[in-house]
Order: structure tokens, then sequence, then C-alpha cells
């Protein structure tokens, strides 16, 4: 199985727990999921989200994690709903990794993105070069 693969079928278990936490409890609900990084900020689904709490149109965000909303910045999307009216249910409390281990994995994560980011820009920049260079060659 690819990795996109492997987090698209864990995306649909993530989805379920909450989608049977909201139906006991008798909620309406509607699922918004993005494929990602919990890094990434500028994912759809979350952007939707967030201008639908700045329109006082969401009553509840249920999630499982406060890790599953973004990695960083989750308290500032927690304050975005305390101030439009928005109840934020956490399904499960932070009873995890210390604060150690949730540090060094956060380290890792955006070492991997910068990584990643500043090799994706380079590989653009070789690619430019060459095919610079391939013109030149060819007049």
């Amino acid at each position: 199985m690819t990795r996109s693969h492997d987090q698209k079928e864990d995306l649909t278990l993530q989805v379920e727990r909450p989608k049977s936490f909201c139906a006991a409890n008798g909620w309406t609900f509607e699922v918004i999921q993005d494929l990602g990084s919990g890094m990434n900020s500028k994912k759809k689904g979350l952007q939707n989200l967030l201008g639908r709490i700045g329109l006082g149109e969401v009553e509840r965000l249920v999630i499982t994690h406060k890790d599953r909303l973004l990695r960083f910045g989750a308290d500032r999307v927690f304050s975005l709903c305390e101030r439009f009216g928005t109840e934020v249910v956490l399904m499960e409390a932070a009873e995890g990794p210390s604060f150690e281990a949730e540090f060094v994995q956060d380290v890792l994560e955006s070492i991997t993105g910068f990584s990643a980011r500043l090799y994706g820009s380079r590989s653009h920049q070789h690619k430019k070069l060459m095919d610079g260079i391939q013109e030149v060659t060819q007049t």
C-alpha cells in the first residue's frame, strides 16, 4: 500500500469514532476532513471550518484529540471557538505522550516539513536551470 492510501484508510477510521460519539449524544453533525500534514494550516477543510466558526455557524466542534485539528495552533482555534460561541468537545483528554516526547515529535515534524520545502524548492530551481541550459544549447 502507498503512504497516501494508508492515510486515507486511517482518516476513514478517525472519522468513525466522532460520528458514533455525536450520534450517541443525539447531535446533528457534519464531518469536515482533510488529508495532509497536521502542520498545514492552509488545508481547505480547516479554512472552511474556521470561516464558518467566524460566522457563528458552528455550534460544537468535536474532535478526538487536540492534535487532530492542528499540530501547532490548536489553542488559537479554540480561542476563536470561545469568542464565537462554539463549544469544543475533546473526546480524549491529553493523556498520552509526555511533554518531552510530544516536543521531540513536533521538532522532527518541523524539520521534515522544512526539508521537504527546501528540497522541493531546489528541485524546481534545478529544473528551471536545466531548461535554461537546454534552451541555450539548442540555439
